[in-house]
């Protein structure tokens, strides 16, 4: 059951910040100028040019992944440790 769980959570995590970070990157890139976060203006104050993907929704999906893996680690921290048995390790050193 806690293999589901990890690979989900890894999945998750990492597929909201690839999207947010790599995918919507590509898709400004595409877009073409201006790349930065901030519209741009000319010398009147008005606003000429504005990116295609707003930074928050970027931002956003990057802080949801994380969220994701901070959910995870507290999930890992909460559930108890399975032991091993170490008789059975001893036999397999001797060996």
């Amino acid at each position: 059951m806690t293999d589901i769980i990890d690979k989900a959570a890894m999945a998750l995590s990492g597929g909201l910040m690839l999207l947010g970070i790599v995918g919507l990157g590509i898709v400004e890139i595409l877009a073409g100028p201006p790349y930065g976060a901030a519209p741009v203006t000319n010398d009147a104050g008005e606003i000429v040019a504005t990116p295609m993907v707003d930074p928050a929704l970027r931002t956003g999906l990057v802080l949801a992944g994380l969220v994701v893996l901070g959910l995870y680690a507290a999930y890992k921290l909460a559930t108890p440790v399975e032991e091993a048995d170490t008789a059975k390790g001893a036999e397999t050193m001797a060996d």
